[in-house]
């Protein structure tokens, strides 16, 4: 196939649109096999002009230093692609005016909004880094380093989330998944929700990646967006919920599935999550990667030793995370510190807000 012209082809997140490309892509080598038509030169890609943008992000994707980007970092710079393409994909990077990017900034902040467009930026800075590295066929540079047109705009930050579950409320959307019969996603949100881990970490989870030790169960990974060691421990609750699957497991195969028995995918997972979601807090707009930062609030609440806490999140959320490291080495114990900060927390939590239903009048004292 590589002597033919094919090449490995990043179809981007699973849906529909990665489905339409590995259809074309097998449709073309389909064509080749059976000897129907001419053999394209490059079928992986559609045509791309000489010293374009697209050339060189067609040769950057087909670099080690590509291959190496974790997963969800590809899907960033594909995502960002996305918005680049249309507009300056064609074109040679020295050609691209800072009137252009700014404009370009400008009408992406009102058609997909501030989020989108601040990464879209972000991926045409870092795209602008690597292009600098690059010769053309003419053995020019594709660009210079130092003369990104983008340099001169001024980004705006997207506003960070603050939306958090209660733990009340955590639980009645796993009881809410087992009453749907979504048996797969009630354990995914257990172990959400006792993890921390984002939900690509708890989708790839598997049997094999589960310990135990004299305080209970735990699973070790590497997350999947840093690559950094994390340990997330487990409630009897979510070790119930995974022994109860109606499914068997292959040790190395992810454990949670749709009602379909196919592993949870971001897209089946979105989906099915909004569907509980929907059926107790109808309209609420809060996500599963909400229970992340709500067992971060827990655990300040409980007043979390902050180098507990970046264990616990797998992150460098402690301010002197060098010296952390160094002197407090990440493993179970340390992370159920930030377990036990959590319980305090919720306690806490749950105090006020009773508080505050009986100073609202929702709640009368007895």
């Amino acid at each position: 196939m590589a002597e033919l012209g094919f090449r490995l082809v990043d179809c981007g997140e699973d849906g529909p649109a990665a489905w339409a490309i590995a259809a074309e892509c097998n449709a073309r080598w389909d064509a080749v096999r059976h000897c129907r038509g001419n053999v394209p030169t490059m079928p992986f890609l559609p045509a791309v002009a000489p010293g374009s943008i697209a050339e060189a992000f067609a040769r950057i994707r087909n670099t080690w230093t590509w291959r190496e980007k974790k997963p969800r970092t590809r899907e960033d710079w594909l995502r960002g692609w996305k918005h680049i393409a249309p507009s300056f994909g064609e074109r040679a990077p020295a050609g691209v005016s800072f009137e252009e990017i700014d404009a370009w900034y400008g009408a992406l902040l009102g058609d997909v909004g501030v989020r989108e467009a601040h990464r879209a930026m972000k991926i045409w800075r870092a795209l602008w880094h690597m292009m600098a590295g690059l010769r053309t066929a003419t053995g020019a540079l594709y660009c210079d380093r130092a003369a990104d047109p983008s340099a001169g705009v001024r980004r705006r930050t997207p506003k960070p989330r603050n939306a958090i579950w209660l733990a009340k409320e955590a639980l009645q959307l796993v009881n809410t998944a087992l009453d749907l019969d979504y048996l797969g996603l009630a354990a995914a949100l257990q172990v959400a929700w006792d993890t921390m881990l984002s939900p690509v970490d708890v989708r790839s989870l598997t049997l094999a990646q589960l310990r135990q030790d004299g305080a209970g169960s735990f699973f070790e990974l590497a997350r999947a967006k840093t690559g950094k060691a994390a340990i997330g421990t487990l409630s009897d609750r979510a070790n119930e919920l995974i022994t109860a699957l109606p499914y068997a497991l292959h040790p190395d195969a992810p454990i949670f599935r749709t009602r379909a028995g196919a592993p949870y995918r971001a897209d089946s997972l979105g989906k099915d999550f909004r569907a509980v979601r929907a059926a107790i807090f109808p309209g609420d707009s809060r996500t599963l990667m909400d229970f992340r930062r709500s067992g971060a609030v827990e655990a300040t609440a409980g007043d979390v030793n902050p180098a507990a806490l970046a264990g616990k999140m797998a992150n460098s959320i402690d301010a002197n995370r060098e010296l952390q490291a160094t002197y407090q080495p990440h493993n179970a114990t340390l992370v159920r510190l930030a377990d036990a900060a959590r319980a305090r927390g919720r306690d806490r939590l749950r105090f006020m807000e009773s508080k505050r239903g009986v100073e609202s009048g929702a709640e009368k004292p007895h």
